[in-house]
């Protein structure tokens, strides 16, 4: 079974409290992007789990996709065993949700290859365990997220806009970004898009992300901003030559840069329900 596994930006993102758990309550704006990891699953008759991936480091028992495929396999006595290709062009701690989505398309590829038949609060319950916004990659689009950003409300499709992602080079862990933000404390409900609580504390320790956010507001960006907990940056350029130009300008910096589009539930769904076989 082959599946894509798309990334996402956060278009909005206020971390209101700490919670007892160790978790932040936040209220969230995900969209799906159209940059994407490629997954192939293949059971085999011994009952391994192997990963296999482009970026070595990756193929190990820490990875999401291993620690999701250990509990299916364990929690629905699955007798088989799967080996799975990533071919990883999502950044890694790059504040895309790469690895989450990785998480989510594991669960819906094992669902389907294992006929397992799970059900919307199955497959809910499951995310969940696997992070804050594994939930999100279930459904795609565009969805705001509250809680830990594992409660979803879906949005209505819009029209996909073009932006320009920004990558430094540099590696920012979630834990790490949540530690230097201070919580609002209360919902801002004046503020619902292009906007970062996290972004603040990690512009001054990295001196590098602020620098990508400052240069593409010079260079005709009408809006620009980090993505969850850095340290992706995306502009909306009203203008492509412009955009055209900050690509230029940050891929001669060496930087990581791609051109993206937003990516619409319905076209999500499409590519996350019609797996290949």
């Amino acid at each position: 079974m082959l599946i894509n596994s798309y990334a996402k930006i956060n278009l909005y993102l206020e971390v209101l409290s700490k919670r007892p758990d160790g978790y932040h309550e936040i209220e969230t704006l995900f969209s799906t992007i159209n940059l994407y990891d490629s997954l192939k699953f293949a059971l085999t008759k011994k009952p391994l789990i192997k990963i296999l991936s482009n970026i070595p480091e990756l193929a190990s028992e820490d990875n999401l996709i291993h620690q999701v495929a250990t509990k299916i396999f364990t929690d629905f006595d699955v007798k088989e065993g799967v080996e799975i290709h990533l071919q990883k062009r999502i950044p890694v701690s790059a504040g895309l949700g790469g690895g989450s989505s990785n998480a989510a398309m594991t669960i819906l590829a094992l669902d389907k290859l294992c006929g397992l038949n799970l059900d919307e609060n199955s497959k809910n319950a499951l995310a969940a365990g696997f992070g804050s916004d594994v939930n999100f990659f279930l459904y795609g689009g565009k969805a705001r997220g509250t809680s830990r950003g594992e409660k979803l409300e879906t949005l209505p499709d819009t029209e996909p806009m073009e932006l320009l992602l920004v990558n430094p080079g540099i590696a920012v862990s979630s834990q790490e970004a949540y530690q230097l933000v201070n919580p609002a404390g209360s919902s801002n409900l004046n503020r619902k898009e292009w906007f970062n609580s996290l972004e603040a504390g990690i512009r001054t320790k990295y001196p590098p992300i602020n620098e990508v956010i400052e240069s593409m507001k010079d260079m005709g960006a009408s809006e620009a901003m980090m993505s969850g907990s850095g340290a992706t940056c995306f502009g909306l350029f009203p203008d492509r030559t412009q955009q055209d130009k900050a690509a230029a300008h940050f891929k001669k910096m060496r930087y990581w840069v791609k051109a993206v589009k937003t990516l619409g539930r319905s076209q999500y769904r499409e590519c996350t329900q019609n797996l290949s076989l």
